[in-house]
């Protein structure tokens, strides 16, 4: 896989999954635009040690008005935008009745309307272009719900319907338009809800155990990297004809 002379977006990835994918990009050559709340320094050296160009931009994607200022950075200071990977997301875990509406509509607005806002930002540069690619990191719950994340599964829901109108709209061009659904990934947010089962009597390894065998019958977390490989093979040749598509990565969890 040869990126060289792209340039890729990843939203979240001073961490976790956005960090994984874009070390992906780095080494296929790509250069890469970080944006995300954790340590930008070590992110974006870590990133370019695979020689290419990184960036980090800060912006909180929660306000539609800080996307657009974030895109319009990514032109004066990069010039072109062929790859977006919409990664960032939080979480709240609460009963519907309980849950605080603060919280749902920040989860709404991070984990679903900027997926929007980035993805029609994005698109006219890359339809000029003549070639683009957009991974949406949706999640297993984008296609099945659970208990307590009614605005964390009601987004991702959201983020798999939009990934299906982008490719759409997008079939009859060279930029194609897809989500990855991944199921447990040992992410921060991950990380909260087996500390807060350890927090109940159980040890870290018990309640990873726990958490895995719930819902996912490989009992191995799925990896950044592994998402980080899918994300490149989106951005082939071969994966020129996936549009519209949410592919699950969950180990076993929808084969049940």
């Amino acid at each position: 896989m040869d990126l060289r002379g792209k340039t890729a977006l990843v939203t979240g990835s001073t961490s976790g999954i956005g960090l994984g994918i874009a070390h992906a990009l780095a080494r296929a050559g790509a250069d890469v635009v970080l944006t995300g709340f954790g340590d930008a320094l070590a992110a974006v050296e870590a990133v370019a040690a695979h020689g290419t160009q990184v960036w980090h931009l800060p912006a909180d994607l929660s306000d539609p008005a800080q996307i657009e200022a974030l895109f319009e950075q990514v032109q004066q200071q990069v010039g072109r935008l062929d790859i977006l990977v919409n990664n960032a997301g939080i979480q709240h875990v609460a009963p519907v009745e309980r849950f605080a509406p603060e919280a749902w509509d920040r989860i709404i607005a991070l984990n679903l309307s900027a997926v929007f806002h980035c993805t029609r930002l994005a698109l006219p540069g890359m339809r000029a272009a003549g070639w683009g690619r957009i991974v949406n990191i949706a999640s297993v719950h984008g296609l099945v719900g659970s208990v307590g994340k009614a605005a964390y599964v009601a987004a991702k829901h959201g983020v798999i319907g939009l990934t299906k109108v982008v490719g759409l709209e997008t079939a009859d061009s060279p930029v194609t338009c897809n989500a990855l659904c991944p199921g447990w990934v040992l992410t921060p947010l991950v990380q909260q809800q087996i500390d807060a089962r350890a927090a109940d009597g159980q040890t870290v390894t018990e309640a990873q155990q726990a958490l895995l065998a719930e819902k996912q019958p490989s009992g191995a977390f799925v990896t950044p990297e592994h998402l980080g490989e899918l994300v490149l093979f989106l951005c082939s040749e071969a994966g020129s004809q996936v549009r519209g598509a949410a592919w699950n990565v969950d180990g076993g969890w929808l084969a049940q």
